[in-house]
Order: structure tokens, then sequence, then C-alpha cells
């Protein structure tokens, strides 16, 4: 049986590996302060994209729009979240979703959702 932690890693590079250490050695210091969830959401559309603000949440689940963030001020983690960021994201008609760390578990996910337009077109003669 393969060992998927190490799957995963391998496919990481070394900046993503950096930043996904620096962000799970934040989490006792998150869990003391009461913080379930971290998350950076990212959205692109037209070939542009952006990444919001990271955020902290205390709920016992994390729901992007569902979910109010808690004051906590985690700045100096948004380069190692953006780090996480899928590449490509903002290609085409763009794609969308997060990256979150689960402090209790100290796992982090990355959800990403991408945009398709489909349109037919018809070409006549008059």
């Amino acid at each position: 049986m393969e060992d998927t932690q190490a799957n995963q890693e391998g496919s990481l590079d070394p900046i993503q590996i950096q930043a996904k250490a620096a962000i799970l050695a934040e989490c006792e210091k998150l869990a003391a302060a009461g913080v379930r969830f971290v998350a950076v959401h990212f959205d692109g559309s037209g070939d542009s994209g952006a990444t919001e603000e990271v955020q902290c949440y205390a709920p016992d689940e994390y729901i992007y729009d569902d979910s109010q963030p808690i004051q906590r001020d985690v700045s100096h983690l948004q380069e190692h979240f953006e780090a996480l960021v899928p590449l490509g994201y903002e290609n085409d008609c763009g794609g969308f979703g997060d990256v979150v760390l689960d402090v209790e578990a100290r796992r982090i996910s990355v959800e990403r959702n991408d945009r398709f337009e489909d349109y037919s077109t018809t070409t006549y003669e008059v």
C-alpha cells in the first residue's frame, strides 16, 4: 500500500513544502486562540485572478461565504497560503476555491473548481 502523505509531498515544489511547514508550525498557537480553521479564498476569471486575505474561523466547519471570520491577525501566513494556491486557476474562464488549514487535524486541503463556458454558434448564408 502506498503512503498517500508521501505521494502528496512528492507533488509539491520546495517553496510549497516550506509554506506547508510554516503553516503547520502555527497550529498550537492558533488552537490556543480558539481558531478551528484558517483559510484563503482565490478566484480567477478572464485570465486574471485574486487571492483574498487569509482569515481565521471558529465554527465546527468552514464554508466560504457562510462562515464568519474571527479577529486574529494571521497576515504573516498570507504568502504561505498563496504558495499553495493552484497554478493556472486564473486561466481561461477561471477557477476558484479555497486553501484551508484544519487546525485540530493539522491538515491543509486545497479545493479548486474550474468554470466552463459552453456555447454554440450558428452560421448561415443570407
